[in-house]
């Protein structure tokens, strides 16, 4: 039986494009919207409430909580304790703020999982970076720091003992000799069903190590396909709260399948299955928040998802080319963020192609990535209106 019933009132932390997507893909099933961020973000025109306050605020999550019949968020840098305290006097916070405390800390994630035995990179940490001896470690080096990391951020490879760190404390990994990088979204529900949808191949961008695209069903065996969704299960069991998590994993030249990271949230490489599954992310995190059943995670077809990241080398409000081109690509389907300020690299929207073969999807979404472009005019748009990252 549902524990949130329509038209209960869903209040998301964070207004960003997730948010914005959770929204419209979900008001369907009747619920309502209320989110929190600053004025601006992409997720306010359709939300039913919106609070303009940071998310570190402990009295803006109180007022969205009193608007709010169940919390969710859509991204991680949130005020765990002020959390906590919401818990404390009654409040649902779906998945738990233990969950999002551990995914905040790298070092903390990485523990739990090899406390419960899931293969992962070799690892240690350290709380000064610039003074520790790494002479006799084994190089290279993957440096993470532990907090703030995103998108590529935070994120160093080292060499060797001499090559330059970042100060902050960090969390050190054994190189992985990566031969693809996968991802599997997989959703828990409050009676602690689980759901796993198909496993996707990650492509990144070698400038700033920003995911570019996805590729789904991912170009692996059934037995490592296997060996992935039996994974991210075991990551998402490790974990407290219902809601869907973005499971990042390497499958390395020997044929090994490690975790790399987890999401608790709707997650870039998921985006794809708006297009191609049954029951998409962001409907699946809503159900799973609101205590309803979890839907359907079957791939109806193969799909590419691109990311659409604004031009290097230039800034201010945005400008489409190719528009016109691309959107008569069949089988695509094109989500603009409505972020007004495009800045290098910035995620400003995304396209998906489904297509009968996979073949003929990666051809069609590699002639839409080549006409669509998004660069900024070199204005800079009104302050407070841009926002998302």
């Amino acid at each position: 039986m549902a524990e949130l019933f329509p038209p209960g009132i869903i209040g998301i932390i964070g207004g960003g494009q997730l948010g914005a997507m959770m929204m419209y893909r979900s008001k369907k099933l009747g619920f309502r919207f209320a989110v929190l961020d600053r004025a601006g973000a992409p997720a306010q025109a359709m939300a039913d409430f919106f609070i303009d306050g940071a998310l570190q605020d402990a009295d803006a999550l109180e007022r969205l909580a009193g608007v709010s019949d169940v919390l969710t968020y859509e991204i991680e840098h949130i005020n765990t304790d002020a959390l906590d305290r919401l818990c404390e006097k009654g409040h649902s916070v779906r998945p738990s703020p233990q969950s999002l405390r551990v995914i905040q800390d790298k070092l903390a994630q990485k523990e739990l999982f090899a406390a419960r035995g899931i293969p992962t990179a070799a690892f240690f940490a350290e709380d000064n970076p610039l003074d520790a001896d790494l002479s006799a470690k084994k190089f290279p080096l993957v440096q993470k720091t532990r907090r703030g990391g995103y998108d590529g951020r935070g994120v160093r490879v080292l060499r060797g003992a001499a090559d330059a760190r970042m100060p902050e404390p960090s969390l050190f990994e054994e190189m992985v000799d990566i031969d693809t990088e996968l991802a599997v979204m997989a959703a828990r529900g409050t009676d602690g069903t689980l759901a796993v949808f198909p496993v996707a191949e990650m492509a990144f961008n070698p400038d700033h190590n920003i995911c570019d695209t996805v590729i789904a069903p991912a170009r692996i065996d059934e037995k490592t396909a296997a060996a992935a969704q039996d994974i991210a299960r075991s990551a998402v069991s490790a974990l407290e709260g219902a809601g869907i998590f973005g499971v990042e994993l390497f499958l390395d030249k020997r044929g090994r399948v490690l975790l790399n990271e987890v999401a608790p949230r709707p997650h870039n490489s998921g985006h794809y299955t708006m297009e191609a599954c049954v029951t998409c992310q962001f409907e699946q995190h809503i159900r799973a928040v609101a205590g309803l059943p979890l839907g359907d995670t079957a791939l109806v077809r193969p799909a590419v998802m691109v990311n659409l990241l604004g031009e290097p080398g230039s800034s201010g409000a945005p400008v489409i080319a190719g528009l016109d081109a691309a959107m008569r690509v069949s089988g695509l389907s094109l989500h603009l963020y409505g972020k007004t300020e495009c800045r290098p690299f910035r995620k400003m929207g995304h396209f998906t192609v489904t297509a009968d073969s996979l073949e003929e999807a990666l051809e069609k979404a590699d002639f839409a990535r080549a006409v669509l472009k998004i660069s900024g005019n070199g204005n800079t748009p009104e302050k407070g209106l841009a926002k998302g990252e």
